[in-house]
């Protein structure tokens, strides 16, 4: 059983109508999936937008239809482009038994010891990654802990992240996820005092070779 509920009434309206269905206080929306005919639904507002707002598109949603329950996840979210209205919702039906891909995002949790005393500071890649799970291994978030990145350099890589035998990750294992760097102007201060380094080291060679020649 999926974490949220939402009940749906099927939709005999036609397309055209969905205009007067929305007036009348309703979203119209279809289920799909690899295991049962598309069902054209239509649901309260109120009721799809809480759901929405807190399922998200990667928790499982019961869409009750006549009192049958169909597993689902939020597929395609349509929405007015001025006022933010839901227009339109798609649910995928999930099979038990078959593995399908979601977008899980990425949250970052803690602080590095390093960026707290400001010797370093955090840089990210990519905010989400695509995993091709079964339904009951799909996950909300994905979450890294910045608190073990405890040096300049120190890096968490997708091939770091650890999900189990039953997910398949769609990322290059090599991509950098969070990385703690030197800050520009520390890091241009360096590159200064090596600079100088160089150029002591030059004219100490110059002062020698003209001794040199002297003698």
């Amino acid at each position: 059983m999926a974490e949220f509920e939402l009940a749906a009434e099927v939709r005999n309206e036609r397309r055209k109508k969905n205009r007067k269905l929305r007036k009348r206080g309703f979203v119209p929306g279809i289920i799909y999936g690899p295991s049962n005919d598309p069902i054209s639904v239509q649901f309260p507002y109120r009721a799809i937008e809480v759901t929405l707002m807190n399922a998200g598109g990667t928790n499982l949603i019961d869409i009750v239809v006549d009192g049958k329950p169909y597993p689902s996840l939020a597929r395609e979210v349509q929405r007015d482009v001025v006022r933010g209205d839901i227009l339109h919702v798609d649910f995928l039906a999930v099979d038990a038994s078959q593995r399908i891909r979601v977008e899980v995002p990425i949250i970052m949790e803690g602080r590095s010891p390093v960026v707290a005393a400001r010797e370093g500071i955090l840089i990210t890649g990519r905010s989400a990654l695509t995993l091709e799970v079964y339904p009951d291994d799909i996950r909300d978030r994905i979450v890294i802990d910045l608190s073990q990145l405890t040096e300049l350099g120190s890096e968490v890589l997708v091939g770091d992240l650890e999900f189990g035998d039953n997910v398949t990750v769609h990322s290059d294992p090599n991509e950098m996820l969070a990385k703690i760097v030197q800050p520009a102007a520390a890091r241009a201060e360096s590159d200064l005092d090596e600079l100088e380094g160089e150029e002591g080291e030059e004219t100490d060679e110059d002062s020698e070779e003209e001794e040199g020649e002297e003698e």
